[in-house]
């Protein structure tokens, strides 16, 4: 689909052609340059967890392999097919660090396109067309979904919220992404400071706060839409820009919470300068000699 781009990785002796050399060799390396720059800013490794690996063996979030830590970063990529959810002792770690005033916990799920909703087959369709031709993305197919893990991680520490379709972002004349739109007045981490941009993946979601998340998580950054793609059912009342980052209300956690995509982590979508300035807010804020 993309040749030639990773022609150097298509040798079947050298590299795994299937999902999980894809995951190994491409997606994971779209995160490389964020851990080094974590590295190079603690002078400590970025703890790395793979949480299902190429065998199936199940590593889960816990205490033992993240001892010593204050910044926790799950980047929820597993696919909706894979059904993957969120144990009880995973929720009862996350809930635990969440308890420290200075722990910081990101929930990053991907897309999820074409999402099947109740009505006929032809409105399915139709609602998978809109969605195809909105981002235009001719790698993608019609129905794809991630974020099963990161979700009913949030829905069991009571603040639900819905990675929603997969929006096409605003970008400016010389191919730069938009400006966000952050509400300085919420950012008490300053995590936001000198950040303008986030970046431009051509499919972001819009998080969705459900039920009683409405009220438990603000939304601290909004991303405009491009209004010159064809049009998309989330546009057609008017609507010019998606939720894409969430944080915690103060008196829910002692520590706190965003909800933002995965991709605010990568390093291949655009606008890497401000991102990098994102991460180094997000690293620096961590206490001296803990590892993020």
């Amino acid at each position: 689909m993309l040749f030639p781009r990773f022609e150097e990785r298509s040798d079947p002796s050298r590299y795994d052609q299937g999902i999980a050399g894809f995951l190994d060799h491409i997606v994971r390396q779209n995160f490389a340059a964020f851990v080094k720059l974590g590295e190079a800013i603690t002078g400590l490794p970025v703890v790395e967890i793979e949480r299902v690996v190429d065998d199936g063996r199940l590593t889960p979030l816990g205490s033992e392999a993240l001892e010593g830590i204050d910044t926790l970063i799950v980047i929820s990529f597993d696919s909706l097919r894979t059904h993957q959810q969120a144990s009880a002792a995973e929720i009862d770690f996350v809930r635990s660090f969440l308890s420290k005033p200075d722990h910081l916990v990101f929930v990053g799920p991907h897309h999820d396109i074409g999402e099947e909703e109740p009505g006929s087959h032809v409105e399915m369709i139709g609602r998978q067309v809109a969605d195809f031709l909105h981002h235009g993305d001719k790698t993608i197919p019609p129905r794809q979904g991630f974020g099963g893990f990161g979700r009913s991680l949030l829905a069991e520490l009571g603040v639900p919220a819905e990675n929603r379709f997969g929006l096409r972002p605003a970008s400016e004349a010389d191919g730069t992404p938009s400006l966000i739109d952050a509400d300085a007045s919420l950012d008490r981490l300053h995590l936001l400071s000198g950040v303008r941009t986030f970046n431009l993946h051509p499919h972001l979601p819009h998080f969705e706060r459900v039920g009683e998340a409405l009220t438990k998580l603000d939304v601290l950054v909004r991303q405009k839409i491009d209004l010159a793609a064809p049009p998309h059912p989330f546009t057609a009342n008017g609507r010019t820009t998606f939720d894409a980052l969430l944080q915690s209300k103060p008196d829910i956690f002692a520590g706190t919470l965003l909800v933002g995509d995965a991709t605010l982590w990568s390093s291949t979508a655009g606008g890497v300068d401000s991102l990098q300035t994102f991460w180094t807010n997000v690293v620096q804020r961590a206490r001296r000699g803990d590892r993020p």
